[in-house]
């Protein structure tokens, strides 16, 4: 399972919309049943296992138990990819989930062909009780270009940087603030076997760390790749600026290319000095470092103007519209019953993601002295934007792969690279408009 933000771009698009042409949001709901005074509601996800799948089983114990005549079937998916071909095979045959995770894009298109519903049928409000607790850039995240709230949060991370305290410390610096200021000390710690940062850029269906650099430089620089409305910026000045960031830092020895998690790895053999990663991940810094050496974290460093940026992965939850009226109520309790400071905190402190509300922190206290990382991670959640709700995103994303993969790996002119990946992204916005 993914650390970061799972590209299933083919899937998302045409062969998505094409499955869902023609579906009505008019079943009984044959996913689940209700009798006897009881409801039966079902949960799909990824969850599937670790952590993440025995806290979700606890969670929804603890709420069973709470709720006696709610019965929440848990049915898993071993990637993003599964998950949204099987929600997306479920409503096509009118047995989608109760419930399922979503990212944006997915919502999106879903909500387009009534597969979803929005949030206001069946919390009774288009502003529920609960909403404005939870953090700033997780409230944004929840509604759709039309401007209503069809998701509820779940499970959340941002992009932080991991770093060897000790191998800093060795050239009399500390944890970088500015993107400046990153690629002066990148510099300074790389040789002798050490660079100071390895990415993987990912491939076209899937793209990794190397893709996610590009977008926080970007929007450090001021243009997002993605505009808000979908609009591809792929060969804006500060994307090219980015891109050419990047490959200076290659060319100087300070940035490497490799596959499979290689700056956690490198981080972890102390032959690299940082890593660009999920806070969600921490767990997997962590277990790679060992007790080697102090481990530390910053949020992401800052482009000229000083703002911050940060880009919120995971997903959220939406409510299918094939769910009969008993359902939605029972749902939208556990949708509410995850989202609560009580559950966050278990879910948090136990997964590594972050918590989607402030009040979930007091509950944390002895977990955040030990991992003060969370403090760190938690405040860019004021702030965190996702990628825009918009199928032909992730393709985007895709596009961005190519030119970051002939730029770092052929020495391609940073300019003319992205000027091929806008002119493919934006025939990618127009087939699926």
């Amino acid at each position: 399972m993914s650390r970061t933000r799972s590209s299933v771009a083919l899937l998302a698009s045409a062969t998505v919309l094409a499955a869902l042409a023609g579906c009505s949001s008019s079943s009984t709901g044959s996913a689940s049943a209700k009798s006897g005074g009881k409801v039966s509601i079902s949960f799909m996800s990824i969850m599937d296992s670790g952590s993440q799948k025995t806290t979700l089983v606890a969670l929804t114990n603890a709420f069973e138990k709470a709720n006696p005549d709610i019965t929440v079937n848990l049915e898993y998916q071993t990637s993003y990819g599964n998950l949204l071909a099987k929600e997306t095979a479920g409503v096509s045959a009118h047995n989608a989930p109760t419930l399922g995770q979503v990212y944006e894009s997915w919502a999106a298109t879903f909500a387009n062909s009534d597969a979803i519903l929005p949030v206001s049928q069946y919390a009774g409000s288009a502003s529920p009780a609960g909403l404005s607790a939870f953090y700033t850039g997780v409230q944004n995240d929840l509604k759709l270009p039309d401007g209503k709230l069809w998701m509820w949060p779940f499970n959340k991370s941002v992009q932080v940087i991991y770093y060897n305290e000790n191998l800093l410390k060795a050239k009399g610096l500390t944890a970088p603030t500015t993107w400046d200021q990153f690629a002066t000390d990148a510099k300074a710690v790389s040789g002798k076997g050490v660079t100071a940062i390895t990415v993987d850029p990912g491939s076209t269906a899937s793209p990794a760390g190397g893709q996610t650099m590009f977008e926080a430089l970007a929007a450090a620089y001021g243009t997002p790749d993605i505009a808000p409305d979908g609009t591809p910026q792929i060969n804006s000045p500060a994307a090219i600026k980015a891109l050419t960031y990047m490959a200076t830092l290659k060319s100087e020895g300070a940035l490497a290319v490799g596959t499979d998690y290689p700056g956690e790895t490198a981080l972890g053999a102390q032959k690299g000095v940082f890593d660009l990663s999920s806070a969600a991940g921490y767990y997997y810094e962590n277990q790679a470092v060992g007790n080697k050496f102090p481990m530390g974290t910053e949020v992401l460093p800052t482009g000229p103007t000083g703002a911050p940026t940060n880009i919120m992965t995971g997903t959220n939850v939406a409510m299918f519209a094939d769910a009969s009226p008993a359902q939605q109520s029972a749902g939208w309790k556990y949708m509410q019953f995850l989202a609560s400071a009580s559950s966050q905190a278990q879910w948090s402190e136990q997964t590594g993601y972050l918590p989607v509300t402030s009040a979930a922190l007091p509950l944390m206290s002895s977990f955040i002295a030990k991992n003060p990382y969370m403090t760190t991670a938690v405040a860019a959640l004021e702030y965190a934007v996702p990628q825009p709700p918009y199928a032909w995103v992730q393709q985007a994303e895709g596009e961005e792969v190519v030119a970051i993969q002939a730029v770092l790996e052929k020495n391609a002119d940073p300019t003319s690279a992205l000027n091929a990946a806008q002119k493919a992204a934006l025939a990618d916005k127009q087939a699926d408009q």
